[in-house]
């Protein structure tokens, strides 16, 4: 099992846990180098290094965009970079700008087939008001009945064609790889099989134009193993991370206990073939929060 977890979440954004207990939970399940990466948000960063130091483990800082490209909504992960790095700053906040505006039309959409009340019930998940997304959205669905849980909840709700889904611009692709190298940090194309699923999903031609695109704009690796992904998407992805020339991540993509499909940690070896996105940062000194 590896002891890196790339990929995970604190209810800075959309996760359950504090910053702290994050990491907390990362250290008592084995895990060694953990990335903090919120959506959106480095705002966590600085309790989870307090939490690391005190657990004897290595925290890289993180945070995962999100990106409109074509007419998919995709995620760059950002690991290694330097949160106070003005152009990724201010990039990030525009993004987290348009969240709310975009609640307030999700709620309107819900409320006309019948399901009422719900930006409230919402609001009550998000501790970081201006990050409230459909994670949120989908805990309330759950509560009020809607759905057994929420991984259920995206079969009938928040995705297209669906009730309480409302098309949203992110930034471009080329912005958040920009933002990322410009920090001095690794991009990485997140769970790229979850955009492969569904009645919308991308075929296998869009997916290696996506990948020609990110690596061509200077993005680093492609999320091999994560949660979401099957042993037959890990032996996948990492033929397009070696065509494409990428190194490989891992991560759970963690939310929080009894919503995802891996908790933290405990991942299965990246394939023997793979190139660890690690390897880009090993010799260097690790970037800080101030």
């Amino acid at each position: 099992m590896l002891d890196y977890d790339l990929h995970c979440h604190s209810n800075v954004s959309d996760g359950l846990l504090p910053p702290a207990e994050v990491v907390a939970r990362a250290a008592g399940r084995g895990v060694r180098v953990l990335a903090l990466t919120d959506h959106d948000d480095t705002d966590g960063l600085a309790e989870a290094r307090r939490s690391a130091l005190e657990h004897g483990i290595t925290l890289i800082n993180g945070c995962e965009i999100s990106v409109t490209w074509r007419t998919h909504t995709v995620h760059v992960v950002g690991l290694n970079v330097n949160p106070e790095h003005a152009p990724l700053a201010a990039g990030l906040a525009a993004v987290r700008g348009g969240r709310r505006a975009r609640a307030e039309l999700m709620a309107e959409s819900l409320a006309r087939a019948g399901v009422g009340g719900v930006l409230q019930g919402a609001l009550r998940y998000a501790a970081n008001p201006n990050m409230i997304g459909r994670t949120h959205f989908a805990r309330y669905l759950v509560e009020a009945g809607h759905a057994k849980e929420v991984k259920n909840v995206f079969r009938r709700f928040l995705v297209k064609g669906k009730p309480g889904y409302v098309p949203h611009q992110w930034a471009t692709l080329t912005d958040a790889v920009g933002w990322i190298r410009g920090s001095g940090g690794v991009a990485v194309l997140a769970h790229p099989g979850r955009y492969m699923t569904g009645r919308h999903g991308m075929g296998k031609p869009t997916m290696r134009s996506l990948l020609g695109e990110f690596a061509a704009l200077g993005g680093d690796a492609l999320e091999v193993v994560t949660s979401s992904h099957t042993p037959e998407q890990y032996a996948e992805f990492t033929r397009y991370a070696s065509e494409f020339g990428l190194y490989a991540s891992c991560g759970s993509d963690f939310h929080g206990p009894g919503e995802s499909y891996f908790d933290i940690g405990r991942l299965p070896d990246l394939p023997l073939d793979c190139r660890p996105v690690w390897q880009l940062w090993e010799n260097q000194p690790l970037q800080k929060v101030a």
